[in-house]
């Protein structure tokens, strides 16, 4: 039976099961919901997205939504739902299910149990992101019940696997059921925020990202006994090389989207910043200042230039064994704009080892999204009217999403959480204690709603 018809026959099975009182409102759904949703562990490894698709698929069933699920490997499960509307590109709430390992001895509560303490809910995903999940189903949720006549169709699609490079979840998904998304133009991901600094707000509205280029070194030579140490073994060669990468500086430079980004960050920059940021490309000629730049604020340092971090090392399982093999895992992440076949050419150079052998293991490609169409222009007007005060930018991210498979398809994709959290609970996202407010649940829910309202409904 096609997944779609299970859906609406698992509609009669599972009613009732996902019910909340009907005079809950939509904010206080939202924050029940959520706090439901922050309990199912889906630690990826080994993600168990499938708890977590059937708790999806329980809403989904009560509220009478057809909806279409698929699971990529057992337990990886991704569900997805259509709400119909006119002709225009299909609007996508994308976010994904998965979260990354938390220590629980470093937490003040168990990371699971979504504690709330002091208005504030503690759990990994609380930021990352399965709050953005919650407030974009009751946007979803809130259309299906006010039978709003809809200007194109409304996706609302939760994946596996993003914490892991999305090879189970979204790059699966559009490999396997480009149905899903079909008649789609613009989308609504993680990747931007909204930070609180010394009374200065802030909301970034991600529309490009640096491009990951994960690698692999391998480095051979021959084995022996660790009491004979010789000139060069496997292990000696990489670490050479790698010192090497470690102390190289790729060139720094500017494009255009980066430009963009700091332009608008210096309204909300220290005194000392605002000129450097106006003109950046002229600022970071100078290194004194570009090493205070990555000494103050490493992660705008680190959009100037193409970077690679030393991450993983492995060789031998003996201490007194000199392996035949050794290898190091490095996370480099490109300008948007770089050459990747160019870039692999000047690595060479500065590992300066032919002999050790460079393998990618994972590698995306570049796109940067407008600022012209309507889900942009929502985003900021509706962030304006609930923060008239905020300074919204077009943000450039270090990290990447799952938007890059959807902007290879040519879908516009951004970045954006409805939240306003403060600069010091940012560290919660894949650190200790991760949290967010009821408070900015509850708004994040009424703003997430207009934002889908002024993009989707008939005007």
């Amino acid at each position: 039976m096609p997944s779609g018809m299970r859906s609406l026959v698992l509609i009669a099975s599972l009613a009732g099961a996902a019910s909340l009182s009907a005079q809950t409102s939509l904010e206080d759904e939202a924050v029940q919901r959520l706090i439901q949703y922050l309990k199912i562990n889906t630690t990826n490894p080994p993600g168990n997205e499938d708890q977590t698709m059937q708790f999806f698929a329980r809403i989904f069933a009560q509220e009478g939504i057809a909806f279409d699920t698929a699971s990529s490997a057992p337990g990886r499960g991704n569900i997805w739902a259509r709400l119909k509307g006119g002709s225009a590109p299909a609007l996508v709430l994308l976010h994904h299910m998965d979260v990354v390992p938390a220590d629980a001895r470093y937490w003040r509560v168990d990371p699971f149990s979504a504690v709330v303490q002091d208005s504030e809910i503690y759990a990994r995903g609380a930021l990352d992101t399965k709050s953005l999940g919650i407030v974009e189903l009751e946007a979803f949720l809130s259309l299906h019940r006010r039978h709003v006549t809809l200007a194109r169709d409304v996706i609302f699609m939760a994946t596996a696997d993003e914490e892991a490079g999305g090879s189970f979840g979204a790059g699966w998904v559009v490999q396997h059921h480009p149905e899903a998304f079909r008649g789609a133009g613009m989308l609504l991901n993680e990747g931007g925020d909204g930070t609180v600094e010394d009374g200065r707000k802030q909301m970034g509205i991600e529309v490009t990202q640096k491009v990951p280029l994960w690698l692999r070194l391998i480095s051979t030579g021959e084995p022996g006994h660790g009491s004979i140490p010789p000139v060069a073994s496997s292990v000696n060669r990489l670490v050479r090389a790698l010192d090497r990468l470690q102390t190289y500086q790729f060139a720094p430079r500017v494009v255009p989207a980066v430009d963009t980004y700091f332009k608008a960050l210096a309204q909300n920059a220290a005194p000392e910043w605002k000129a450097p940021f106006l003109d950046l490309a002229r600022a970071i000629a100078d290194p004194r200042l570009l090493l205070r730049l990555q000494l103050e604020a490493p992660e705008l340092a680190a959009l100037v230039r193409n970077t690679c971090s030393i991450t993983r090392l492995e060789a031998s399982n003996k201490i007194n064994v000199i392996p035949p093999e050794a290898r190091a895992e490095i996370d480099c992440r490109l300008l948007p704009d770089q050459d990747r076949q160019a870039f692999l050419v000047e690595l060479g150079a500065v590992l300066n080892d032919p002999g050790i052998k460079i393998e990618q293991i994972m590698g995306f490609t570049a796109a940067v999204s407008p600022v012209d169409n309507p889900l942009y222009n929502a985003l900021v007007s509706v962030t304006r009217r609930y923060f008239p005060d905020a300074n919204v930018v077009p943000q450039v991210s270090t990290g990447f999403t799952d938007s890059h498979f959807f902007r290879d398809l040519g879908i516009n994709c951004y970045g954006y959480a409805p939240f306003m959290v403060p600069s010091d609970e940012q560290s919660g996202v894949h650190g200790n204690n991760e949290r967010i407010s009821i408070a900015n649940v509850r708004r994040g829910t009424t703003m997430m709603r207009d934002i889908v309202d002024m993009v989707v409904t008939v005007h």
